[in-house]
């Protein structure tokens, strides 16, 4: 079920989004619908991000170790040109 919500936006804003959603054959409302969906995606996409590099670092400073670098650089580079190379081994940092 929608909720219902005011918006109060400066006139540049909406002036701004009103041929955006003509140009997207969409109502401005079903545009800033879209716009609001795919923000708070991004947000929570980040979020998980930052989530997961936290736990990292944290699992990183508890065990002492890591991967080399230049191991890891190798590693994408191989993955990139279509080779499937073993993953690089932790190393004690």
């Amino acid at each position: 079920m929608a909720a219902t919500t005011t918006l109060k936006l400066p006139e540049p804003l909406k002036a701004r989004i009103a041929p955006l959603a003509e140009a997207a054959g969409k109502s401005p409302h079903a545009w800033m619908i879209e716009a609001l969906e795919e923000r708070v995606s991004q947000s929570e996409a980040y979020a998980a991000f930052m989530a997961e590099a936290l736990a990292a670092d944290r699992q990183m400073t508890e065990t002492g170790e890591g991967y080399d670098a230049d191991d890891v650089h190798a590693y994408l580079q191989a993955v990139l040109a279509g080779e499937t190379p073993v993953f690089p081994k932790p190393v004690k940092l």
